[in-house]
Parts: C-alpha cells; sequence; structure tokens
C-alpha cells in the first residue's frame, strides 16, 4: 500500500488535532524535527521519521553527500532533483542497494518522474516524493498507473488530510479478460488455503489466484448459501499453498506466506479493486481439482479445492462452481505477460511455468 508521510512543524498545541485527525483516518507516518516526539507516540501506533537522529526516529533521512549512520536500518537517502544527472544518480543509488530514496523539484515535469518511476518497478528500491499540495500527491501517486510508492506532505489543516485519505482509498483497477477452459480433472489431496478478511465481501467479489504469476483467475468468495453450507462472505477459498495472488502492491505472494494482519487486494467482475486485511488463514488438506485454461494463446492453470461452494467468474459475470465447470467455458482471469521475481513484474524476462 502507498505511504503517505506527514510533516508536522509547530507548537505542541497546533499539531496535536492534525495527529488525532490523521491516526483516526490511518495515516500514522510523520516528519518530526521537534521534542514532541514522545507525547506522538503516546498517542497511538506511529512511526517517525526525522533528519536528526538524536530524535530516535524509526526512519533516519539523510541528505545525498551526507554521512549515512552506522547500524541504522532504516534509512532514507534525500535527493534534489534539478538535472538529467540527478536522475542517473538516483536510479544507480537504488542499484546499489539503498532501500528508501526521497526525492524533491522545485519544478516537477512529468516525463522525467515517469522514466524514474517506471525504472523503480525492475528495483528494490522504494521511491518516496516531497509534495506541496493533494493534487500534487496525486499526480506522483498516480503516474504510469503504478506512481511513487509514497509521498511527505505538510498538511494545512485537517480537511487535507481527508483529502489525501480518500485519495489512497481511491479504487485500483486491474484490467481482466476472458480465458476458456480447457481442461478439468482431479489430482488428489494436497494443502488448501483459505483466506478470511476482516471485511464482508459482496456478490461478483474475489481474489485474483493462480498457479503461473502470469494468469491468475478470479476466484469467487463465499457470499452464496447452499443446501448443506452457510455462506461466509468474508471468505475465499484460494488454491494451494504454492499459488500466486495479487497483492495492493502489484506484486505477487504465495498463498503460503499470508498471515493475519497483513493486506489483500479484493477484486470485482469490472476489475475494481479495494485493500482488505487479513484476519485468519487456514490450511486444511483437500481434494484439488486442476483447471486449465487458454488466454492470448497460453495456458495458464489453477488447482481449487473439489467442492460446490468454489466459484471462479464467468465471461458474463457470474459465479459458477467448479463442480459445474465444463471443458469450453470462458472465466474471468487477469494476464500479465512475463514473470516475477521475488513478487515484481518482470516484463522482459524469459521464464516457464508448466
Amino acid at each position: 500500500m502507498k505511504s503517505v508521510i506527514l510533516r508536522l512543524d509547530g507548537e505542541w498545541t497546533e499539531i496535536k488535532p492534525l495527529i488525532i485527525e490523521a491516526l483516526t483516518n490511518g495515516l500514522n507516518h510523520f516528519l518530526v524535527h521537534s521534542k514532541h516526539n514522545q507525547k506522538i507516540r503516546e498517542l497511538g501506533n506511529v512511526k517517525i521519521y526525522s533528519h536528526i537522529p538524536d530524535n530516535d526516529p524509526d526512519f533516519i533521512i539523510v541528505e545525498r553527500g551526507k554521512e549515512i549512520p552506522k547500524n541504522k536500518k532504516n534509512v532514507i537517502l534525500e535527493f534534489v532533483i534539478k538535472s538529467n544527472e540527478d536522475l542517473a544518480e538516483i536510479l544507480e543509488t537504488a542499484r546499489q542497494g539503498v532501500e528508501n530514496i526521497l526525492i524533491s523539484s522545485e519544478t516537477w515535469k512529468v516525463i522525467p518522474l515517469e522514466n524514474l518511476i517506471a525504472d523503480f518497478q525492475s528495483l528494490n528500491s522504494r521511491l518516496l516524493v516531497n509534495v506541496r499540495d493533494v493534487a500534487e500527491a496525486r499526480l506522483m501517486l498516480e503516474t504510469l498507473e503504478l506512481g511513487a510508492d509514497g509521498v511527505v506532505l505538510t498538511p494545512k489543516g485537517t480537511d487535507e488530510i481527508l483529502d489525501i485519505q480518500k485519495l489512497l482509498m481511491k479504487k485500483i483497477i486491474v484490467p481482466l479478460e476472458v480465458a476458456k477452459i480447457t481442461e478439468i480433472k482431479e489430482v488428489g489431496l494436497g494443502d488448501r488455503v483459505c483466506v478470511d478478511t476482516c471485511s464482508m465481501l459482496e456478490p461478483g467479489e474475489g481474489m485474483l489466484v493462480g498457479s503461473h504469476s502470469r494468469g491468475l483467475f478470479l476466484v469467487h468468495a463465499e457470499v452464496f448459501d447452499t443446501e448443506f453450507v452457510a455462506s461466509r462472505p468474508f471468505r475465499v477459498n484460494a488454491s494451494s499453498v504454492s499459488a500466486y495472488v495479487l497483492a495492493p502492491d502489484g506484486k505477487t505472494r504465495y498463498l503460503s506466506e499470508l498471515e493475519a494482519g497483513n493486506e489483500v487486494l479484493i477484486a470485482n467482475t469490472e476489475g475494481l479493486c479495494r485493500v482488505a486485511i487479513i484476519g485468519r488463514v487456514k490450511i486444511e488438506k483437500r481434494p484439488f481439482m486442476l483447471i486449465k485454461a487458454e488466454v492470448q494463446g497460453e495456458s495458464i492453470k489453477i488447482l481449487l479445492q473439489n467442492a460446490e461452494t468454489i466459484r471462479l467468474v464467468s465471461k458474463d459475470k457470474k459465479a459458477i462452481s467448479v463442480a459445474e465447470l465444463k471443458v469450453g467455458d470462458e472465466v474471468l482471469v487477469y494476464y500479465k505477460k512475463g514473470g516475477r521475481h521475488f513478487g515484481r513484474l518482470v516484463e522482459e524476462e524469459f521464464i516457464i511455468e508448466k
């Protein structure tokens, strides 16, 4: 999920209402240089950022050219962009393994920013951007539909905190397309993962899951009552422990990695997505069905529990039980050519998944 770091300056009576409003709306990252750090920590579970090591911050911000403190894991290297040479240095710094980079510019230009965001997608560094207002934050978070990993903003009041929170809650759109079922067969027992969220899911919603990172099926939530089982509208009976699931940051994760407190992406039949918190993950031995489908001339697969309550979503956007699924049926999938490296998409990578 994108990060919003709120820069706070002023007396305690001035910044306390902003902190309370931020915490109420789920924003808990603060950049402060004052003596108020401890008071802020007393208000909730927060992350403190500072240029001053003596403030005992969770993240220390170091300007380019200055010495990086030893034994500081959470270092953010700060750059001011004035030329293309600065952009090249930022990329080289990221390639050298600096985990967090904060950039600023007096006059943002969209094309260099697009190039920088695109290049960061193949790196393991997070790109943070100093912004002046919510409009600029929107530009930074939405450029190339990928956006920067986070922004640093000085809120002018509680209204601006509400505006930035609404911006973060803006729905993600994932393009779905149709795949044709080519094979269905029983394959025996395996370890199946149920993902129980802290949200009530609606008809038409589910998670994007698959055996191949390039092709993820929309697996429907268990929102329907059956003759034998009541609905569990918080649950997606997903797939095997080795399957991929699409996460809110655009990366894939193995289902076996998920646990309570993690975030997961919920998608609907239109490709509109929202973020839900996981409340529990259940792994149990269950009988599996192997389902193969073809999309854009490529074969993709998923293993699903052999039970009538497990559903995919048909071409006409209706939930269809795996017990009723037939060869030739068409279902909704998310397809993105390329491979994954530690969950990140690498479109030009040569990879074979069978």
